[in-house]
Order: structure tokens, then C-alpha cells, then sequence
């Protein structure tokens, strides 16, 4: 699957990523794959010296890439997303840095990449169970949405499948009934959520709900509690109403389904690619090449 979906940049125009602490083993090491199937170019800021002694580690020609001198932590984060300020970079990536010192770097007033929308997380999942990639959100950033959070979570999702080629993916509104229940509010903000795309007040995409993730998936479930719907069985975006349960589906399709994932955060005016150690290289470059084709759309 992970081979398909590379084979989107075939004769696209490489974008370029800016690091933000670049002298780091497992990023280095995922720049190097990158480069290997042609998905994007780079900036390495970081600390030069270390940079080049991971780089024959691992096998990264540094021809190939434009390394930034910087060894302290803040002015990395800054000056990585400087250049993509600058329109040197199309999107920005963390690397030896903390998830903070980057994330103030970008919401910075004067000199950062903050954009109309509230920053959310969107996860990529290629399920081997599953027809079509698979899109998650927000598992990482709000913890507690409120309904107009919602709707900016749901747009910034769009925004990056509609960069994947789908003109119009199908959003799963997921909680624990298949009807609106005043009971549970979510409810009633998700036939909000609704009216307002079939308003064409929120756009390029297709929105129903609530669903039970089995209905939103699955046809054959769909079919068995008689909904008639576009996205059931057939979703593209999942959309989970707080962190809670987008966290534990992130973590349930990676744990249990054999998912490869990548992700990134919208909503800035690049998108921000967020990795940690304990990601597999297949997830890195993944997200790599998210963040790419995104960066490559704004």
C-alpha cells in the first residue's frame, strides 16, 4: 500500500521541508529514504557538526540537501519556519526539538506561520482491512473541541484529502449512537455540522453523523441497522469529538489493524510534521510525504 500511495509524486514538482533541529539519527534517517523516492527536498538546521556525522550513519549524501548552521534549540524552530515564511519551504518538520519550542515558533504574531484556523491534528492511515486511505482527526492537539473548533478540525482535514486529489471526501461525525439524541449533546452539534455542509457553509467534502465507527466503515453494518447515507461504509475522515477517543483510534489502528501512519498539523499557513522516536521509518516517511504533497497545495 505504502508503495501506491508514493507513486502520487511521480512527476510532481518536489516541494521542500525545513527541519527544525535536524542532527538527529531517526530524522536523518527518514530525510534519506525521502530522498530515495524522490518526495521532497530539504533544509537541515541544526547543529552542522553532528548533522554530518549522523549523515555517514546512515548514508545521507549532504549534496543533496541544504544544511542551516544552528545549535541552540529556540533559534532552530525559528529559523526552520523563517524559511518557509520566506517561501524557501512549502511546509515544516520537528526534529531534535521540543514539540513547544516549535509550535511557539510557528503561532509567533510577527514572525510565524499562524493561519485563519485553529491548529489540529490529521492523521493518514493505510489499513490493509480497508478499501481507501483512512483519515483521523484530532488525536492530538484539542483536547476538548467546542463546535466551532469542530468545524475549523473538520475544514483543515478536508483541505489536506482534497491536497490528496479526493474533491470531495466523506466525513464520519463518530460517537456512540447512529441518530441525534439530546442526551448526548455531540449529537446535536454534529446535525449542526450537517445542515451547514449541505448549506455549502462548509465546503468540498460530504458530512453525516452521528455514526457508530462500525456504520461509518462498514457497509454490511450500515445496511443491518437500515441507514441510508453517501459516507456510511465508505468514510474517508473520521472525525472523533475529543481527544479521548481520536487518541485511542489512532492507537487501536496502528496496534491492532497493522496501519501505517503518517500525520501533520493544519490549520497554519504550512502544514507542521510531527514525529517522535518511537515512530517506525515507514511512518516517518509517511508523514514526510504528507506534509509534502499539503505544503505543495497551499
Amino acid at each position: 500500500m505504502i508503495e501506491t500511495f508514493l507513486k502520487r509524486f511521480k512527476g510532481l514538482k518536489k516541494n521542500t521541508i525545513a527541519i527544525a533541529g535536524a542532527h538527529d539519527e531517526s530524522v536523518l534517517g527518514a530525510v534519506k529514504q525521502a530522498l530515495d523516492f524522490s518526495i521532497a527536498e530539504f533544509f537541515l538546521v541544526g547543529d552542522k557538526a553532528k548533522i554530518e556525522t549522523i549523515s555517514k550513519q546512515v548514508s545521507l549524501d549532504l549534496k543533496k540537501v541544504s544544511v542551516v548552521e544552528e545549535t541552540d534549540e529556540i533559534q532552530c524552530a525559528k529559523k526552520a519556519v523563517s524559511l518557509v515564511k520566506d517561501g524557501k519551504a512549502s511546509a515544516l518538520m520537528k526534529g531534535k526539538v521540543e514539540t513547544s519550542t516549535i509550535l511557539k515558533a510557528v503561532l509567533d504574531k510577527e514572525n510565524g506561520l499562524r493561519g485563519t484556523r485553529k491548529l489540529s491534528h490529521v492523521a493518514m492511515f493505510l489499513v490493509p482491512t480497508y478499501h481507501k486511505i483512512l483519515f483521523v482527526t484530532d488525536a492530538a492537539i484539542n483536547i476538548n473541541p467546542t463546535f466551532d473548533d469542530k468545524k475549523d478540525i473538520i475544514e483543515n482535514a478536508v483541505s489536506a484529502v482534497n491536497a490528496l486529489g479526493v474533491s470531495k471526501p466523506k466525513v464520519a461525525l463518530i460517537c456512540a449512537k447512529e441518530h441525534v439524541d439530546e442526551k448526548m449533546p455531540v449529537t446535536l452539534e454534529y446535525q449542526k455540522l450537517v445542515e451547514m455542509n449541505r448549506a455549502d457553509e462548509i465546503k468540498n467534502c460530504i458530512i453525516d453523523g452521528p455514526f457508530a465507527l462500525d456504520n461509518a466503515v462498514s457497509k454490511d453494518a450500515a445496511k443491518t441497522k437500515g441507514i441510508v447515507s453517501d459516507v456510511a461504509g465508505d468514510a474517508d475522515i473520521i472525525f472523533c469529538p475529543e481527544i479521548i477517543s481520536a487518541n485511542v483510534m489512532y492507537k487501536s489502528l496502528t496496534l491492532f489493524a497493522n496501519a501505517s501512519v503518517g500525520g501533520a498539523i493544519i490549520g497554519a499557513n504550512a502544514p507542521v510534521i510531527l514525529t517522535s522516536r518511537a515512530d517506525s521509518s515507514e511512518n516517518k516517511l509517511l508523514s514526510i510525504a504528507l506534509g509534502a504533497i499539503i505544503g505543495g497545495s497551499n
